[in-house]
């Protein structure tokens, strides 16, 4: 599966719970793809993979920024992963 379909998939699931899914554009590298917004200010980074496939060095080192500031960040590869990703956001789990 192409990783926009993943996408697409998650931006619906997100907009289902209520959610914002917007893509993540900061102007510099390395950064998820998406970030997730939900209501009670609940909030996650996901980074969007082809099934299989893993983060560059630099992504990892994105990602270790965010959680080192508290937010969760999430790999989704695989549209069976939603769900939990969503949910791991919405509960508040790193």
């Amino acid at each position: 599966m192409r990783e926009n379909k993943i996408e697409q998939r998650l931006k619906r699931a997100v907009e289902m719970r209520d959610g914002l899914c917007e893509k993540w554009t900061s102007g510099s590298s390395g950064w998820p793809d998406r970030i997730c917004l939900f209501p009670d200010g609940k909030a996650g980074f996901v980074e969007v993979k082809r099934p299989g496939k893993k983060p560059r060095p630099l992504q990892l080192k994105r990602h270790r920024q965010l959680r080192r500031l508290g937010f969760p960040v999430y790999v989704l590869d695989g549209i069976e992963e939603i769900g939990g990703v969503l949910d791991g956001i919405q509960e508040g789990n790193l």
